[in-house]
């Protein structure tokens, strides 16, 4: 059980620092390419004022595509996780027969003497 937590724990703090890096990735490089192919938007200053309240919805979208690509990543860690997990090998069973040298039937392993052509084993 102690174990699993521990497992939990490195987990949840690689995730935290692993988030910051994708979200650093998405708002210093993949935003501003996106924002030139689809005309210079930067979605970072998208904003419109309601009342007297600024709302941001670029953040909303950089938020949305930090989580694709952080989704994104994890799941091709797991199909890779998965993958590389070792089947476990098949298990091979004692051979229960034998064949005769001289009329080739399948005999029992323990046999001296073949039932179909009597020779000696």
């Amino acid at each position: 059980m102690r174990g699993n937590v521990v497992d939990l724990a490195v987990a949840v703090i690689i995730g935290g620092a692993f988030g910051k890096i994708v979200t650093s990735f998405v708002s210093d490089i993949i935003m501003p390419v996106i924002g030139l192919i689809i005309g210079g938007i930067d979605f970072s200053g998208l904003a419109f004022t309601l009342g007297g309240a600024k709302v941001t919805y670029g953040n909303f979208i950089n938020n949305i595509i930090d989580f694709l690509i952080i989704a994104l990543v994890i799941f091709l860690m797991i199909k890779v996780f998965d993958n590389l997990k070792k089947k476990p090998a098949p298990v091979l069973a004692e051979p229960t027969t034998k064949e005769c040298p001289r009329c080739f039937t399948s005999i029992p392993i323990k046999a001296t003497r073949c039932p179909n052509c009597t020779s000696e084993l």
